[in-house]
């Protein structure tokens, strides 16, 4: 049957969906090989799902590569004022199947499921097996949701999800404090970033009438606004402040490093191929609406370059293997954004799906070691592990390569688009930066590379004796992934190079025709260049940490004062764990200058100017809650009090009172009949 998997691709978030629901149910009862083969077999029958829609979507001419699948109304027909005029409002639960969303579900499916199996040997002695897959299969539902949704509102629901999954499985180790507090802090940092998503699609539903991308692409296209049309701004602002805290952007990222508190499969399935990538895949959606905002276009590709080069130069001192990782991926995700700030959509997806393949190899690997120290996550206390470990350790550098962009990996040919896009749109700002990340990148995955594989072993005896290789069930997905970023990056081989970049010519039914490179010679030298700085990184990196490892040491004792401040992380968890969480401390000085106004409030109680903004502040807040807020809903029902006090003084309920009036009343017209007709008279 023609398009038979298009018109079934809702069985792609279904089968996890029902396994979620089984476990959470019915999983305490249930054996763990059967809780595995459920839970694993129902995201690969996802995955192959997935597969039967993108080759059916590929046998369409390109022209034709959009359909929309829907379910059911879930939002019956309402009138909405927009600005368009008053419109009928309706929102269909419906999936939109189009090259983008049918890479994302591949990659998702694909590398969700990799990471399923890797987790019945890294989880095989934990308690809450059955608990610990359902919210891993309930992870795949919502963010599949999320990237087949045909409009906004479907989005957020897939939006949210993640949100509350990523909360529940980074605490799962909930009776473990600092699990519980990166959950929470995960779900908290993530809910200003959703508040700024929300007011967005308002705005958007407002503006357009509908929430439907199709539908606000087809009126977009109709060319009613104009470029840097405030209201396309207002929208595409508030929609990347949604990305900036889903995908750990500057100021939103600090979730993210705490989140390895969690399981390592978890960090591997956040970090590579869902929640994290999210931010991402929005504005790459919405990518109609952000040509048509420059000025926000500019924001995006700033705060991507920004975040990429300062998260990598905490990744450089950080001696977690996890939190390496950690830094890493919020790195790379500011270069998507990068790509996607620079108009090149197409580059930062495929940015997204080799980032994909390799970033889980990383954390996978990284998991197999710790699995074989016994827990041991200092990179300080590992070394000598290439012979003990000999699969991890090759799959390891593979992946270390493919991010470090060493050609013919993965990595090097997403990388490298990005940065001539960027280059050659004329952000050579931003080029710069991306280059200067380039180098770091490689320069910090070589030292964990050598700090962890090679030089002499630092670590313990009581962890020499339990050291081992991960089992087959670990080992397989390792060498799977290890493949995909040899190979990955073969579709999107440059025409500089002799291909025909053929995944951006995929996904030009959603992003259009990618311009033309004004030079290949231009364009080759810039390869070129980053492939060197590339290998200039991982020379310093062998230099530094396996040829003269007393440099690194002499480096920071020399310049401290930077080297703590960067080990510390610019001390922005401290700042904002004092401003948000503990109370608004803004120091002495400001405490002193407030203190004026009431010194009574202070005298004898030995308190600074902090404590007493803090009080300050409290008081204050009690004081606008107590006579603002409830004063003005309070005001409002006294005027109403007032003004029906004469309805109020004749409806009582009384009879007697009824009475009354209504002999008051006979009264009043026998008066006025006498007066008028006798007296008169």
């Amino acid at each position: 049957m023609p398009e038979s998997f298009i018109n079934v691709v809702w069985l792609v978030p279904f089968f996890p969906a029902a396994s979620a629901l089984l476990m959470l149910l019915v999983g305490r009862r249930l054996s763990r090989p059967v809780i595995s083969w459920l839970c694993c077999g129902t995201v690969f029958l996802s995955f192959l799902v997935s597969v039967g829609v993108f080759f059916e979507l590929l046998r369409l001419p390109a022209t034709d590569r959009l359909r929309e699948v829907s379910l059911f109304t879930w939002i019956p027909s309402l009138p909405l004022l927009s600005e368009a005029g008053t419109q009928s409002f309706q929102v269909e639960w419906a999936y939109l199947v189009d090259p983008l969303s049918a890479v994302m579900i591949l990659v998702v499916s694909g590398v969700g499921f990799l990471i399923h199996v890797y987790s019945i040997g890294y989880m095989a002695h934990e308690g809450g097996y059955y608990r610990y897959f359902g919210y891993l299969n309930l992870f795949m539902f919502m963010m599949l949701t999320l990237v087949l949704a045909n409009n906004l509102l479907l989005m957020f629901i897939g939006w949210e999800g993640v949100g509350l999954c990523s909360y529940l499985l980074i605490g799962f180790w909930f009776l473990k404090k600092s699990a519980a507090d990166a959950g929470k802090k995960a779900f908290v940092v993530n809910r200003i970033g959703d508040a700024g998503f929300l007011l967005g699609i308002f705005l958007t539903a407002t503006t357009f009438g509908t929430l439907s991308f199709v539908g606000v692409n087809s009126i977009l296209a109709g060319g009613q606004f104009a470029a840097g049309s405030s209201a396309i701004t207002a929208i595409t602002i508030l929609l990347f402040i949604g990305a900036t805290g889903k995908s750990a952007q500057l100021p939103l990222y600090v979730w993210l490093p705490d989140a390895m508190e969690g399981p390592t499969p978890v960090s591997a399935l956040i970090h590579a191929a869902t929640m994290v990538t999210a931010g991402v895949y929005m504005v790459a959606r919405t990518n109609a609406l952000y040509r048509l905002a420059p000025f926000t276009l500019e924001v995006v590709a700033i705060v991507g370059a920004v975040t990429a080069i300062y998260a990598a130069s905490m990744a450089m001192v950080q001696t977690d293997i996890k939190r390496v990782l950690a830094y890493s991926t919020i790195s790379q995700l500011g270069y998507m954004f990068l790509a996607c700030g620079v108009g090149a959509f197409a580059a930062g997806i495929f940015h997204l799906s080799t980032h994909a393949y390799f970033k889980a190899l990383l954390f996978l690997g990284s998991g197999a070691v710790i699995h074989a120290l016994a827990g041991e996550q200092d990179i300080r206390k590992m070394g000598g592990l290439w012979a003990k470990l000999p699969i991890t350790g090759k799959t390891f550098l593979v992946a270390a390569l493919a991010i470090a962009g060493i050609p013919p990996l993965a990595g090097f040919f997403s990388k490298d688009e990005i940065l001539w896009r960027a280059f050659a749109n004329g952000n050579w700002l931003v080029w710069g930066l991306g280059t200067v990340t380039a180098l770091m990148t490689a320069f910090y995955m070589l030292r964990l590379v050598i700090l962890t594989f090679f030089g002499g072993s630092r670590r313990s005896p009581e962890v020499e004796h339990h050291l081992h290789e991960a089992p087959r069930s670990m080992t397989v997905p390792l060498i799977l992934l290890a493949g995909l970023s040899i190979v990955g990056g073969l579709v999107g081989i440059p025409a500089v190079l002799g291909g025909g970049n053929r995944f951006e010519h995929f996904l030009e039914p959603v992003f259009g025709h990618a311009a033309a490179a004004p030079s290949h010679a231009l364009e080759f030298v810039l390869m070129v260049l980053s492939v060197v700085v590339g290998l200039l990184g991982i020379l310093v990196a062998y230099v530094f940490y396996l040829k003269r490892p007393e440099i690194p040491a002499q480096l920071a004792r020399r310049f401290s004062g930077l080297h703590q401040l960067v080990y510390n992380k610019y001390y922005v968890d401290e700042v904002y764990s004092k401003v948000f969480v503990e109370g608004p401390v803004l120091g002495k000085a400001m405490g002193d200058t407030f203190g004026r106004f009431d010194l009574k409030v202070i005298d004898g109680i030995g308190v600074d100017g902090s404590a007493w903004l803090t009080r300050f502040t409290s008081q204050l807040s009690i004081w606008w809650d107590t006579w603002i807020v409830d004063g003005a809903v309070n005001l409002v029902g006294w005027t109403v009090w007032i003004l029906n006090w004469p309805a109020r003084a004749l409806q009582t309920g009384l009879v007697q009172r009824y009475a009354l009036w209504m002999a008051a009343g006979v009264a009043l017209l026998l008066f006025y009949y006498v007066q008028r007709y006798i007296l008169g008279s």
